[in-house]
């Protein structure tokens, strides 16, 4: 980037505003990439933590911690600096998800059941549509609810999964 801000510097001392223009639209574009692999980043870790919820029937604090601090962070990075606007619009979630199953998966045959699955066998038990249902429906709170409503609404969600009553209970 400090290239592209050395040549934008250049293009506007000299008078080439075309070529300012051009370098102003492809560090907006390098911008809005670094902000989806973030968004990216954080569904994955949401997908991780949902997955191992659906097969080991469980939740626990560090799991429902990392669901939660997921969302917060994509409600934080998905709204554009108009405050109006967002980079993954509500009804643009599917395909974002479709995209990320396969690397979630990958990274959370680590993790569940203490790594005894391989990956095939973790996609094979997978439910799927459950796992994109339940990512849609705590990724659409981020739309209607504040940051700081958004833990209690997170909580209630979760109090509903597998092992949820038992997590809160305990």
């Amino acid at each position: 980037m400090t290239q592209e801000l050395i040549d934008l510097r250049k293009s506007i001392m000299e008078g080439r505003y075309a070529d300012a223009l051009a370098i102003v639209d492809e560090l907006e574009g390098m911008s809005k990439q670094a902000i989806l692999r973030n968004i990216q980043a954080y569904l994955r870790i949401l997908l991780i933590h949902l997955i191992k919820n659906q097969i080991e029937q469980r939740l626990t604090n560090s799991w429902a911690a990392s669901i939660r601090n997921s969302l917060i962070e994509i409600k934080k990075i998905n709204l554009k600096e108009n405050k109006k606007s967002h980079y993954i619009n509500q009804d643009e979630w599917n395909s974002w998800l479709e995209d990320e199953i396969a690397l979630a998966i990958a990274d959370a045959s680590l993790e569940v059941l203490h790594g005894k699955l391989k990956r095939s066998q973790l996609s094979q038990m997978l439910d799927k549509s459950q796992l994109i249902s339940r990512a849609i429906h705590l990724l659409a709170v981020t739309y209607t609810h504040s940051i700081k409503e958004l833990p209690d609404i997170i909580d209630d969600y979760l109090a509903q999964l597998p092992g949820g009553q038992e997590w809160v209970n305990n």
